[in-house]
Order: structure tokens, then C-alpha cells, then sequence
């Protein structure tokens, strides 16, 4: 599995000092870099409140292939961020790698043979807060990879892979969240596999001059167990365009996964719950 996913990311990441060397290449590369970053400095304060800084990094790769029938499409999605109160310690806001890659050869008009492995995983450990001795992620803890086999229907800025046989598998590998059965992994198990079918949405558009926008959906549904409760991965993101190097977001991100419990603090039970992230930043974008 790493020699797979070494090769998912170095390959397309080549491609982009490729593309810059030679123009006729049939790849095409894109990337944007944005730091968010907001403060507030409080000293005597009569109306009261908290100092604070919080900061956001996001970076956005594709690399995409294409010659003749045969297509490849990359893309990397990373994403991090931090918050920061007076004498509490740094805390983690946000943490999301990314990556899918897609092979695609044509069949008739936009509709294309197609292959599809995503992983899913994040950079740092997540803590319950203010608990911060205990963790309830890590990296590869949870981490996921699926493989898909399918259909894709293609156009300039839409694509709706419809892929019947795909398989999904869960990494938890802390000893301790494993121990724990954490993410739906068994009880001392590091890997779960569940064997059903994947659809995977994604829409670009500019809404207006300078505005744009763009969304992915991922949907699996475990045709073992319980089919009816399908994984629902959505994200949506609005880019607002102010110069050539100052920019608005909002970012949205929904995740209902029904092997994740969700521990409630009130009774200490856990079920499985929607997951529900939004943030808005202001900062500098760099385009390559």
C-alpha cells in the first residue's frame, strides 16, 4: 500500500515541473496556496473578552493527463489550521488530506471506463478538548482507501463516477484507538474492509466575476452491512477573489460516517452523528 500511494502523489506532483519545461506535455497542472490568519489583542478591556489568534493553511493540486482516449486526473486537497487563546495552548481548528486519482478511457460521447482510488486521512492528532493527554485521532488513525470500478460521466465542469464494485478500508493504526474499536475497526484490529459501491460528485462553476465555485460528494454504501446507511462525505468551497493575491472563503465540509460513534459528553454514549465543519477567512491565495 505505500509503494501505491507514494506513487499516487510523487508521480502527478513530477508532472508540474514537467508541464513548466515543456509546453507540448499532455498534462495539465493547476495550484492555489492559502493562509487565512486572524488576531485579536485584548489589554485592559472593559467590555471584556479573550485575545486570540487562529490561522488556516490550505493547498489545492491537480494534475490531470490526457491523450487520445486515455485520461488521468489527480487531485491533492490538505488543509490545516490552528487556534490560539491567551494562556491556553495551541489547539487544532482544522486537519483534512485528500487524495484521489482517477483513470478514465473513453467509451461513447462523455461517458469513460473508469477507475478510482481516494485516500483519506489527516496530518496531526485530534484531541477531545480540553483533554489534551489522550487522543481520539492520529494519522492513518482513522485513515481510508477506496477503490472503485465504474462509470464516469464527464463534461468542462461536472463528473459523476457511478462505481459498483468498489472496496473501503479503514486503517487505525494507534494501539490504542485500535484497542478501543475506534472507527469501526474491531476490537484490537487495525484494518477493516467493506466490500459495496461508491459514487463520487464533483461541480465546478464561477458564480459571478471573481466568485467562484466548487463541491465534491462522496457517497458508499457497505453491501454487507447495513446498505441503507450510506457514507456521505460533502464539501463545498467559495472562493471570492479580490486582487491577485487577497481572497475570501467559506468552506463547508459534512462527513456522516455510520461506523463513527460520536460520543455525547452529557451520557457518554456514542452514536453515529452528522459531522458538521464551516469556515470563513480572509487572506493571501497564490495561484501556480
Amino acid at each position: 500500500m505505500r509503494k501505491l500511494l507514494t506513487l499516487l502523489l510523487f508521480v502527478p506532483l513530477i508532472a508540474f515541473t514537467q508541464n513548466e519545461a515543456k509546453k507540448d506535455t499532455f498534462w495539465t497542472t493547476s495550484g492555489t496556496t492559502t493562509l487565512n490568519f486572524s488576531q485579536v489583542s485584548l489589554s485592559n478591556w472593559a467590555a471584556g473578552g479573550k485575545s486570540s489568534m487562529s490561522g488556516v493553511m490550505m493547498l489545492n493540486l491537480a494534475a490531470n493527463y490526457k491523450k487520445d482516449k486515455l485520461s488521468w486526473d489527480n487531485t491533492f486537497d490538505f488543509r490545516y489550521g490552528f487556534l490560539k487563546e491567551e494562556s491556553v495552548d495551541l489547539r487544532k481548528s482544522d486537519d483534512k488530506i485528500d487524495i484521489s486519482s482517477k483513470l478514465g478511457i473513453q467509451a461513447k460521447g462523455n461517458w469513460n471506463y473508469s477507475g478510482l482510488l481516494n485516500f483519506k486521512s489527516q496530518f496531526a492528532p485530534g484531541y477531545n478538548y480540553p483533554d489534551t493527554d489522550n487522543a481520539i485521532s492520529k494519522f492513518m488513525a482513522p485513515g481510508y482507501l477506496t477503490l472503485g470500478l465504474g462509470m464516469d460521466y464527464k463534461t468542462g465542469n461536472f463528473s459523476a463516477l457511478l462505481a459498483p464494485v468498489s472496496g473501503k478500508f479503514t486503517f487505525v493504526m494507534d494501539d490504542v484507538l485500535s484497542d478501543e474499536g475506534a472507527f469501526g475497526v474491531d476490537p484490537g484490529d487495525k484494518t477493516r474492509s467493506e466490500l459495496g459501491a461508491t459514487v463520487k460528485f464533483e461541480y465546478k462553476t464561477d458564480i459571478m466575476k471573481n466568485v467562484s465555485f466548487n463541491t465534491k460528494l462522496d457517497l458508499f454504501s457497505n453491501y454487507l452491512n447495513n446498505p441503507q446507511n450510506i457514507d456521505v462525505d460533502w464539501t463545498a468551497k467559495i472562493n471570492m477573489k479580490v486582487n491577485d493575491y487577497l481572497s475570501a472563503n467559506i468552506v463547508t465540509q459534512m462527513i456522516y460516517d455510520d461506523d463513527v460513534e460520536i460520543v455525547d459528553p452529557d451520557t457518554g454514549e456514542g452514536s453515529p452523528k452528522i459531522q458538521f465543519m464551516e469556515m470563513f477567512g480572509v487572506g493571501l491565495t497564490f495561484k501556480f
